[in-house]
């Protein structure tokens, strides 16, 4: 029989976010300032992001840290389990090993989680005591209000319109 998972132990998980950004042949272009419509600075996205997350946006180093607050609540569900996709392999013909993480695991059902995490974590390390998004389908909004509530920040998730009437639909 084929070995289909792979499971790593808690001590495997990561303890550095990579950034593609480093290895990647051309520098991406930067976010533009709506306004003048040129590369945004560090100040223009002050105003929507705490200065952790904008120093990452920026940053060109290959590897950044995962602060320890935020390992530990990884460690809820993490390391996520790797399967091999060897029904995809045969479909398409070819050498490659494809891989793909299931997510599900998480307390949010998600992948989401693990960016809401950091994201709650910086804001409430930068003072900012609440927090608002939107949501379609609800996985966004359920992961950033679960991440508010690990650091109590208040939450606030408002779901698009239609969203929101296909989900009262369903009942």
């Amino acid at each position: 029989m084929k070995e289909t998972k792979i499971l790593l132990t808690e001590r495997e998980i990561p303890t550095h976010w990579y950034n593609i950004q480093a290895d990647m042949p051309t520098p991406l272009k930067p976010p533009l300032n709506p306004v003048t419509k040129k590369p945004a600075s560090p100040d223009d996205l002050a105003a929507i992001f705490p200065e952790e997350i904008i120093k990452q946006e920026m940053a060109t180093e290959r590897y950044i840290e995962i602060p320890e607050e935020v390992q530990r609540l990884y460690a809820m569900w993490r390391p996520s389990p790797v399967f091999r996709a060897h029904g995809l392999e045969k479909e398409l013909d070819t050498p490659a090993k494809i891989y793909y993480k299931y997510e599900g695991v998480s307390p949010a059902g998600s992948h989401k989680l693990n960016t809401a995490i950091p994201q709650a974590y910086y804001n409430k390390k930068q003072g900012i005591k609440r927090l608002a998004t939107e949501t379609g389908a609800g996985q966004w909004g359920t992961a950033l209000a679960m991440a508010c509530k690990f650091f109590d920040i208040d939450c606030t998730v408002y779901m698009v319109k239609i969203s929101y009437k296909s989900h009262i639909a369903a009942l």
